[in-house]
């Protein structure tokens, strides 16, 4: 039995999109490693989703995202059920790095 995303409807279609593809540019295998650098260098795990955000990592990395903070806010624009969804998204994308990618980062894949 595979994994079944339950089917809730965003609200907040347009700041939901922008970010969803934000963090799909990132996970790209061309800029992965640079955005686990990014981590590295700010000591942030891969899997803290929120603590990722407040880092600026995403957006020095992403540049259509770009301006600082910009990913904060589009994710603080969204009600608590797309908050919900892109952090599922966003450690699905954790978990479908290249497991040679994960080895090389493993310190950031720790869970302790």
């Amino acid at each position: 039995m595979s994994f079944e995303q339950a089917a809730i409807e965003v609200a907040k279609k347009q700041e939901f999109g922008e970010l969803k593809g934000a963090l799909a540019r990132v996970f790209a295998a061309e800029k992965v490693e640079q955005f686990l650098k990014r981590l590295q260098s700010k000591g942030v795990r891969v899997r803290d989703f929120d603590l990722m955000l407040a880092s600026g990592a995403l957006e020095q990395v992403d540049e259509v995202l770009g301006r600082p903070g910009a990913g904060r806010k589009l994710y603080e624009a969204l009600p608590v059920s797309d908050q919900a969804q892109m952090r599922e998204f966003y450690l699905s994308k954790v978990e479908e790095v290249d497991p040679a990618v994960r080895t090389k980062f493993q310190k950031l894949y720790r869970y302790y």
